[in-house]
């Protein structure tokens, strides 16, 4: 009896989770696409010094994330004021916009201009995740959230792959003109077939039936979380800027060092979308704090062998291990912060979330960039291990209590 009105308040969850893979893939996929191609863009601007090149390409790049950053949490609070659905709507449209102007860009100025903007006007994937995390049944949560990891990933594969083959093809300009159309189309798709409850019902069924229910904000445990993503992503992303140089150690040839190098990369993302579904499932029956902490221990134990490895094919077979075992720990964090906070604040909670993922996201090629310098490749994955390994530790200590 108790099960009808969330019935009725979730009836379209997974016609929306459908929209919101879509919607990501496709919003992951503009951000990834330029990585093969970007330093050939910006020589195409003017800029023709190598070093100027590579100065212009790491702006470009990384502008997208820091303005997605600090916007984070402010499109998450809107959201739990306005509605998801609408922000989801301004993050697609806005990010078409933005792919389809950069493809207009006279000059590398305009190019990190237009990058910020769309970070500033894109996080359709983050506010992708605050809706299914809002609007699914607290039961199916895991496995829903696993499926969107899984085809946000799949758009950080699919991006670069794309990026290496359609400007042969048709251009730079051209491959940027049509992303923004595809993405327009997702735009269309969330504006017309995303159902979101209407706010003042929601308002209303929050305070006759589920306001017992509602937990207060857990800000230790929260603030647990928040870090727990951020080191996960820091932890992904450490070894980025070494896998190219370790893999050179055992493989001769450019040809080869850049083909295993793609295959160690795609291995892990590969891992996690096989995983994501099934260990977000998991996590709906045994607990999702369970299998974040199992995670996190298997994913840093999986990063010993890495650092004593004989050849790059056990690389790549380690890689995609861990990438199954990293592949429903996000889904995880995310479930226990929205199991943990008033749904009235799920997505400002949320929104923070997605800022500290992005600061895992810089400093772990930071972190690896400097450690391989100084010390190594090889410590690069034993200090890897260590902050895996400890950020297990620190949840297995607050599961117990």
């Amino acid at each position: 009896m108790q099960q009808l009105p969330e019935t009725a308040e979730f009836q379209h969850w997974r016609r929306n989770l459908a929209v919101c893979v879509v919607g990501s893939f496709t919003t992951i996929v503009a951000m990834t696409l330029l990585l093969p191609f970007l330093p050939l863009y910006v020589q195409q601007l003017g800029v023709e010094q190598p070093a100027a090149i590579a100065r212009w390409s790491g702006l470009a790049y990384g502008a997208t994330f820091f303005s997605a950053a600090l916007t984070a949490p402010l499109w998450g609070r809107l959201a739990d004021r306005y509605g998801r659905k609408l922000m989801l709507i301004r993050a697609s449209l806005g990010m078409a916009i933005a792919m389809s102007l950069i493809g207009m860009a006279t000059a590398p100025w305009q190019l990190v201009a237009l990058r910020l903007l769309a970070g500033l006007l894109g996080g359709y994937a983050s506010g992708s995740t605050i809706l299914v995390a809002a609007q699914t049944p607290k039961a199916q949560t895991g496995w829903a959230l696993g499926v969107l990891s899984s085809g946000i990933m799949a758009g950080n594969v699919v991006g670069p792959l794309l990026g290496g083959v359609l400007p042969p093809l048709i251009g730079i300009r051209q491959t940027f003109w049509l992303t923004g159309a595809v993405i327009f189309l997702a735009f269309l798709a969330t504006t017309f077939l995303l159902k979101e409850q209407p706010r003042a019902a929601a308002m209303s069924r929050t305070s006759q039936q589920q306001q017992p229910a509602d937990p207060p904000v857990n800000h230790r445990l929260v603030r647990l979380m928040w870090l727990s993503g951020m080191l996960l992503i820091f932890a992904s992303m450490s070894i980025e800027p070494i896998i190219t140089l370790y893999v050179g150690e055992f493989v001769q040839g450019n040809h080869q060092i850049t083909l295993i190098s793609g295959l160690v990369m795609s291995a892990a993302a590969l891992g996690t979308v096989l995983a994501g579904p099934r260990l977000g499932r998991l996590a709906d029956r045994v607990g999702h704090w369970r299998v974040l902490t199992g995670g996190l221990l298997m994913s840093g134990l999986l990063l010993i062998p890495q650092a004593f490895i004989t050849a790059a094919w056990q690389l790549v077979l380690l890689r995609f291990l861990m990438g199954m075992a990293l592949g429903g720990l996000m889904p995880c964090i995310t479930a226990i912060i929205r199991h943990n906070v008033p749904t009235s604040q799920v997505g400002r909670m949320l929104g923070y979330s997605t800022s500290a993922q992005y600061i895992g996201q810089v400093s772990g090629p930071l972190f690896g960039g400097l450690v391989g310098g100084a010390f190594g490749m090889r410590p690069v994955f034993l200090a890897t291990c260590a902050v895996m390994l400890f950020c297990a530790w620190l949840n297995w200590r607050e599961m117990k209590k």
